[in-house]
């Protein structure tokens, strides 16, 4: 995977248009549905890191959310 991507991306889907969803391009690579806080991983996780990811699931919202308010205050702005 390239460097150059964004950390993180937004994305909606037709299918669920009421949702919005954040990718993260980065390990840990996931995708955060911001309407329920549904959180998929996209990493397969050795017993260990899987403990220390889902440990850090509070952390992983926060950031994507604040990546989601920033990027639509730049839109009203």
């Amino acid at each position: 995977m390239s460097n150059s991507l964004p950390a993180f991306l937004l994305a909606d889907n037709s299918n669920h248009p009421e949702d919005v969803f954040v990718v993260h391009t980065q390990f840990p690579r996931f995708i955060l549905n911001l309407s329920n806080d549904d959180l998929e991983w996209w990493e397969t996780f050795s017993k260990e890191d899987k403990e220390q990811a889902t440990g850090e699931v509070a952390h992983w919202i926060e950031e994507a959310t604040a990546f989601y308010d920033n990027e639509i205050k730049q839109y009203k702005d």
